[in-house]
């Protein structure tokens, strides 16, 4: 297991008049380097060959670190090449999805920023599900088997999907009927049934709402707020309902874009509150809880309450789409703030206090 004093030791040893920002290009890398660079700090792309295109064509990264496979990324060589690049690593959904939990655990002895061991609390549906009710958030009622199915459910199953193999059903015949079409398309397989997520579908408006918590200011700030665009969902919608049924398609949820939006303003006290109250949770569950970017993924009903149905407990994708600043980054700080920059500005700002030990593990 990494502990905190295997990274503050590895810490010692670094040059911190010269740290240097990586991350895997992919997610929502292109705006974390760029960040780390306003912020005056060097920048390191780990990446494998013929997918670096976009970090050499856009410039935001100094050097480049290649793979030949993702997974390689916690290789022990890579590990040494970051240490002496007095590397501070960015984690981010893909990241998170080649390092895998386990490793970055146990074998991943570069320093993360933010609390590695949250992570694992927004893969595994029972510790998200365990954190959110912790915290006292609405959230969907939860089916334990397909036989409790009474009404319109949502299906979802572990990891960062982003949306693939998701599917609402209205029954258990419906439900065992879509997963075996699922099956079939290679969307999942037949040990997924066994961890099948199936939760209330909340009729409502989806908001995925951007925090960052600073350890340095103790303070919850709100960054941004975006929408998905969901295929084929999206597609389907926008065709007559008789014709939908004439299709006969079943409705899928990956996600494959997002846009900025900004929530009616007698909301933003609950969206505050519901932040405020998982980052207290957090910080009693998986000590030292939430650091630097987390999102709430919410609905929210015609009677105006926010009901949050998915956390992530890092930098969200969604947060692509406020590269240059959101209308509340801008609020806050009075200049554009993507989360990228608002990482690298917590990190220099732990630099000059002497206190990165807050922000990393």
């Amino acid at each position: 297991m990494v502990e905190k004093k295997d990274i503050l030791n590895i810490l010692k040893n670094y040059d911190k008049n010269n740290i240097t920002i990586a991350t895997l290009g992919s997610h929502t890398s292109l705006h974390i380097l760029k960040g780390a660079k306003k912020e005056g700090f060097k920048t390191l792309v780990i990446t494998v060959e013929g997918k670096d295109i976009p970090y050499k064509r856009f410039k935001v990264a100094d050097e480049f670190l290649y793979i030949e496979k993702y997974s390689d990324i916690t290789n022990p060589d890579i590990q040494e090449k970051l240490r002496e690049k007095n590397a501070i690593v960015i984690p981010h959904g893909s990241f998170i999805a080649y390092a895998g939990l386990d490793n970055l655990e146990k074998n991943f002895y570069v320093p993360l920023f933010g609390n590695r061991f949250i992570l694992r609390w927004e893969s595994e549906r029972n510790l998200e599900r365990k954190l959110l009710s912790k915290a006292k958030i609405r959230i969907p009622k939860k089916y334990e088997k397909p036989e409790g199915i009474d009404g319109p459910v949502i299906v979802k199953f572990p990891g960062a999907r982003g949306g693939r193999g998701y599917f609402v059903c209205t029954s258990p015949r419906e439900f065992y009927e879509k997963f075996e079409d699922f099956v079939k398309k290679g969307f999942l397989t037949q040990k997924d049934i066994n961890n099948a997520h199936i939760e209330e579908y909340i009729i409502g408006t989806n908001y995925c709402l951007h925090y960052f918590f600073s350890p340095l200011k103790n303070e919850v700030e709100l960054l941004g707020i975006d929408r998905r665009y969901e295929s084929n969902i999206d597609g389907l919608v926008r065709i007559p309902a008789k014709d939908q049924l004439e299709l006969n398609v079943s409705s899928s949820f990956v996600i494959t874009g997002n846009f900025p939006v900004v929530i009616r303003e007698s909301l933003l006290s609950q969206v505050f509150e519901i932040g405020d109250k998982l980052v207290l949770a957090a910080k009693d569950i998986v000590p030292p809880g939430l650091i630097g970017p987390f999102c709430l993924q919410s609905l929210c009903t015609d009677n105006l309450e926010l009901v949050v149905f998915e956390m992530s407990a890092r930098i969200d994708g969604g947060t692509n789409t406020f590269m240059n600043g959101s209308p509340y980054s801008y609020i806050l700080y009075d200049e554009p703030m993507s989360m990228g920059q608002r990482i690298a500005r917590e990190i220099k700002w732990a630099l000059i206090a002497d206190k990165l030990d807050l922000v990393v593990s």
